[in-house]
């Protein structure tokens, strides 16, 4: 049934009267019944009995009643936590398998407290709250989701350790289960490495001092190499020793995809601190799995690049703003020359201004007030005790303004050769993410398989945050990430008790939280939702109440 509004003109006035009116279906048509007129609609208002019956018909609903109650008595509110991130990032969860995976991956082990369950919290705090776990434990008490109020400290530090003992038959169950469920075929990988500080000033078998990308050589590290599809799903995460080479770990990593995964062809994409005479042998050669490669070049280093493939000279073909390319083959080995003339505007001026200051300080300083600089030390020659501009050099550097050379085994055509080494980025967002959003850094375990096992759990929710970027951008919603977890953060679950029952809330959804209940496939809950009696010995407080 419902409230019609009905119209009624007479003696050059309108009238508007409100009537009660129920729909039913009769020989398969919709059929309409006025069961009352309750009166002139301004003399039902103005008179109040609207309101009174409107009041008088709440008393039988539920749901009205506890809403009425909270506007009009006051309640305690016996918990507010918050419910939206855990709906959305928990279908999910359960949507790609993570949390079946690792039921069964626990179950042998007889843990005395649900794994899966803290294994999504620590994921979901990475996504809502980063920090460490210590924090994550109290962090986890007010997010409303089933089976988080019996977490504690122990329990994360204890998931942490077998995150890092399950973590490739997790990885290995995942992939499979991906390739099922998004119908993936995994043609085409990215590979790249990076460094994950920690705050330790020891070495053990995983922590070393190496190379770090984060500029933090007085701490050691750990490795992580990640390999992601096409469509920037993580297909694999393998984490090394804090001193592990590119080229090494880019072996691993291969070796992973074919054992692991069980992968016999794809194209691998790397940049030019993986390419070695020995990757290539790696990734060609293998009997029953050669790979194909599309790997950036050291153009300064390798001297078959700067003597002979910069120097081809041919016509440059542009496909995309601010990328030519051509090709160039040399004693069979093909290569792509690619150019973003911007950027070689850009170089030109650089160097310039480098040879402007450069020449300027010889002048007015003389050769000993450029010793040591580095970017100095590439334009001098020094010659029978003098010191002077190195021309060739000049030119050599000018040949590489704006470019970047690549090597390939694939029959692609040259320009989508180029577009896909650009597609890079998909790594790099992947570890911008892991280290800004996530937070994965820096790390505070005392203990390798912890501070893995911390790694892992970043990885889990990276996983939730891709799959909910790729079905809003397939719904056309465009929205920053911070704005999203705002709005979601502000679903809340509020717990008040009225006349010996226990309700929950729900707070409404603002921004864009409705988009993403709809792209993730959960189901808005009631505003209302009875939870049975409230507990016994939890009388409400009289003067708590506002």
């Amino acid at each position: 049934m419902f409230i019609r509004l009905k119209r009624s003109a007479r003696e050059g006035r309108t009238y508007e009267y409100l009537q009660v009116v129920r729909s039913y279906r009769a020989e398969g048509r919709v059929r309409q019944q006025v069961i009352a007129t309750l009166g002139r609609r301004d003399v039902l208002v103005a008179s109040g009995e609207l309101d009174g019956l409107l009041l008088s018909l709440a008393r039988f609903s539920e749901k009205l009643r506890v809403v009425e109650a909270v506007r009009s008595q006051g309640l305690q509110a016996r918990t507010a936590r918050g419910w939206g991130p855990a709906l959305v990032f928990g279908r999910l969860w359960e949507r790609q398998g993570i949390g079946e995976e690792l039921r069964q991956l626990a179950e042998p082990r007889r843990f005395r407290f649900d794994v899966e369950r803290a294994g999504f919290a620590m994921a979901l705090q990475r996504l809502c709250e980063p920090g460490s776990d210590l924090q994550g434990s109290s962090w986890v008490k007010t997010v409303e989701a089933e089976g988080l109020e019996k977490l504690e400290l122990q329990h994360f530090y204890r998931t942490c350790g077998f995150l890092c003992d399950v973590r490739q038959e997790l990885e290995r169950g995942l992939y499979f289960r991906d390739r099922d469920l998004f119908s993936m075929q995994l043609d085409l990988v990215f590979i790249d490495t990076t460094s994950l500080y920690v705050y330790r000033d020891t070495e053990t078998v995983w922590r070393k001092w190496g190379y770090s990308r984060d500029r933090r050589g007085d701490l050691p590290q750990f490795v992580l190499c990640v390999a992601v599809d096409r469509r920037g799903w993580p297909v694999a995460w393998e984490i090394f020793p804090g001193n592990t080479a590119d080229t090494e770990a880019l072996r691993r990593i291969v070796a992973v995809l074919r054992q692991r995964f069980h992968v016999t062809s794809v194209i691998v994409v790397a940049d030019r601190g993986m390419i070695s005479a020995d990757t290539i042998t790696l990734l060609t050669q293998h009997p029953t799995a050669p790979f194909d490669y599309i790997l950036g070049c050291r153009m300064r280093r390798q001297r078959e690049v700067g003597e002979q493939v910069l120097a081809r000279a041919g016509r440059y073909e542009t496909i995309a703003d601010n990328l030519d390319v051509k090709e160039v083959r040399v004693s069979g080995r093909r290569y792509v020359v690619c150019r973003n003339p911007e950027e070689a505007r850009k170089d030109a001026a650089a160097r310039e201004t480098i040879l402007a200051k450069l020449q300027d300080t010889l002048d007015r300083q003389g050769p000993k007030a450029i010793i040591g600089n580095r970017g100095f030390a590439r334009f001098v020659k020094v010659s029978k005790g003098a010191v002077a501009i190195d021309a060739d050099a000049v030119r050599r550097d000018a040949r590489l303004d704006g470019k970047f050379v690549l090597t390939t085994n694939t029959d692609l055509p040259t320009g989508e050769i180029a577009l896909t080494y650009k597609s890079l980025w998909r790594v790099e967002r992947i570890f911008r993410e892991e280290k800004s959003t996530l937070e994965v850094r820096p790390i505070f375990h005392h203990r390798d398989d912890t501070s893995i096992g911390h790694i892992v759990a970043s990885f889990l929710a990276l996983r939730l945050e891709v799959d909910l970027q790729h079905r809003l951008d397939e719904a056309a919603v465009e929205v920053s990430w911070p704005d999203l977890m705002r709005d979601l953060g502000q679903v809340q679950a509020v717990t008040v008790d009225l006349d010996g029952q226990r309700y929950r809330l729900r707070t409404d959804l603002v921004g864009v939280a409705h988009q993403a209940f709809s792209a993730a496939g959960v189901r808005v809950p009631s505003p209302v939702t009875r939870l049975g009696p409230s507990p016994p010995g939890e009388e409400p407080d009289r003067a708590a109440m506002v």
